[in-house]
């Protein structure tokens, strides 16, 4: 397999209406793929989750009514990724081919995204920019140009929270984040206030700290795509932690009441207690997020037990293709912590009411 230029991904439809920095990093997760002639390319990866482009070579088409159709690298037809009205059965290629592939999915996130953008930009969407001197500075358009790093495709593609907002509330998203100009130093959020908003970190990096018996203790250090500023909105609760800038950089902010309205609700997934238990038997796994000293005297039977604080940085020790179901005593705790999990694409549901609750309607 060979590398994919931006060059030759604008030759396809609907690739071409996508912006210069869109297909670059699009480019960077494909790659030109050689098939023999007499082989079908769809017999290891099938067509159906694929938008498979023919490059070059002649290709045979199968399709489930019977019918069959013979495309041809460079033509008008080979413009198209290679879906038709019919399943495609099977292919063969005729002489050798190549071809490019790009998850269906994925690329219709992006689209999604980026039309939207491009219709805020040019309507009533825009992002309001505060800058450290000037909390009226002018609006600057809600485009990829300013959204790079946090709605990049890198960023979507690992099904945070932003790739399972609800298509009809992107748009809405996209108007209400604000644009925050920081410096170096610069204090975001400070531990026992109360939360006002949630952030992204567009640009920069910030660093996550813990007064713990009044020593300053790191818990995490924030990149470009990463949030923060969540777990106060979602369990209701003052700051747990302070977050300073370590290098200048761009943040977006939501306030609170658009937090909640555009991202918490549809990115928490409820359950009862009769429903948690029917998913633990097909291979759930319970997650105790309380404190140890809780966990160790009043627990589910097989829960595996990650404090709220320390969920950050249990992210690359959970398994993402583990279907979890967190609770805590009352359900604020594991809120904050399904929404971290969610925003980071594991699979999460909520045990509603927490323990109390779950208790309370067994008697």
């Amino acid at each position: 397999m060979s590398t994919v230029s931006s060059d030759l991904l604008r030759t396809f439809e609907p690739l071409s209406s996508l912006s210069d920095a869109r297909l670059q990093e699009f480019a960077d997760l494909c790659y030109l793929e050689s098939v023999s002639a007499g082989l079908d390319p769809f017999r290891m990866r099938s067509a159906a989750d694929q938008m498979s482009y023919l490059v070059s070579g002649q290709l045979q088409l199968h399709f489930a009514g019977g019918g069959s159709e013979v495309v041809a690298g460079g033509t008008e037809t080979a413009r198209v990724a290679l879906l038709r009205a019919e399943p495609i059965t099977h292919a063969k290629a005729l002489t050798g081919v190549e071809m490019i592939r790009i998850d269906r999915d994925l690329l219709d996130i992006m689209m999604t995204w980026d039309q939207l953008a491009a219709f805020d930009a040019t309507h009533t969407g825009r992002f309001k920019t505060l800058g450290s001197q000037s909390p009226a500075a002018d609006p600057l358009p809600a485009n990829w140009n300013v959204m790079s790093g946090v709605f990049s495709v890198q960023n979507l593609r690992t099904g945070g929270a932003f790739a399972h907002l609800p298509p009809a509330h992107i748009g809405e998203l996209l108007n209400r984040f604000s644009r925050v100009e920081v410096k170096a130093a610069q204090v975001m959020i400070r531990e026992g206030e109360e939360g006002d908003y949630y952030y992204v970190i567009d640009a920069g990096r910030a660093q996550v700290t813990r007064l713990v018996g009044g020593v300053t203790v790191t818990l995490a250090d924030l990149k470009s795509g990463d949030a923060f500023g969540e777990e106060a909105l979602v369990s209701e609760a003052k700051r747990n932690a302070t977050v300073t800038m370590k290098l200048d950089g761009v943040l977006l902010r939501l306030a609170k009441q658009d937090f909640i309205a555009l991202l918490k609700e549809p990115l928490l997934s409820k359950v009862a207690l009769a429903e948690a238990q029917r998913m633990l038997a097909k291979g759930a796994q319970w997650l105790d997020v309380r404190y140890p000293s809780e966990y160790q005297y009043d627990r589910y039977p097989g829960a595996i037990n990650v404090p709220l604080a320390e969920i950050r940085n249990a992210f690359n020790l959970l398994d993402k293709s583990c279907q979890y179901v967190v609770y805590c005593q009352s359900g604020r705790r594991s809120a904050a912590a399904a929404f971290l999990l969610a925003h980071r694409g594991f699979k999460v549901v909520l045990l509603d009411g927490g323990l109390w609750a779950s208790r309370s309607e067994k008697t």
